[in-house]
């Protein structure tokens, strides 16, 4: 009897700490955070059109293509594919997205293909491509969309992300709506 006395204690004082104390600590820092931690979203018109920080799919011609998905873009299910680089089934699948960029862009080499516009990210939601992977991606754009190519490199130039520490990046939603706007 004292033993379970203790045991309840024990489990009532850790349900009150992991489920009531953790939770609302976190949330009191999440207010601080922009936003108050729901996420920085991009507007168009007043409309919330997505987040910043989580890719989408785009998979229409007309618009700048992100970094392939191994869970679709299901954010709810954020995770890379596990498969190496000496996998048959993930190099069968990193050699189809080549063909296919390959057939999008026929003015492509397969080696000016950057990696990144091949292969998913660990989260499976990058919302962001290098600047290459943007640059290579402007022929068609401009054809699809019956427009200037240098206004479109351009535009890919403008929103180039300099990170202090790590590779330059381009955010694809912002990207493609800023194109949206481009005239």
């Amino acid at each position: 009897m004292k033993n379970l006395f203790s045991i309840i204690k024990l489990t009532v004082a850790t349900l009150i700490l992991f489920a009531v104390i953790y939770p609302l600590a976190i949330y009191g820092i999440a207010q601080l955070a922009p936003n108050q931690g729901k996420g920085e979203t991009i507007s168009v018109n007043g409309k919330v059109v997505g987040y910043q920080k989580i890719g989408q799919k785009f998979d229409k011609s007309n618009y700048f293509w992100g970094r392939p998905s191994a869970v679709d873009y299901n954010a709810a299910g954020s995770a890379g594919s596990n498969k190496g680089p000496s996998n048959a089934e993930y190099l069968a699948l990193v050699q189809k997205r080549i063909d296919t960029l390959l057939l999008v862009h026929p003015y492509l080499k397969k080696s000016e293909i950057p990696a990144d516009m091949v292969t998913a990210s660990g989260s499976g939601l990058d919302p962001n491509i290098s600047p290459q992977g943007a640059l290579i991606q402007v022929k068609r754009i401009a054809k699809e969309r019956k427009l200037d190519e240098a206004k479109v490199k351009s535009l890919v130039e403008s929103k180039i992300n300099n990170a202090i520490v790590g590779p330059e990046t381009v955010n694809v939603l912002e990207l493609n709506v800023a194109l949206d706007a481009l005239r």
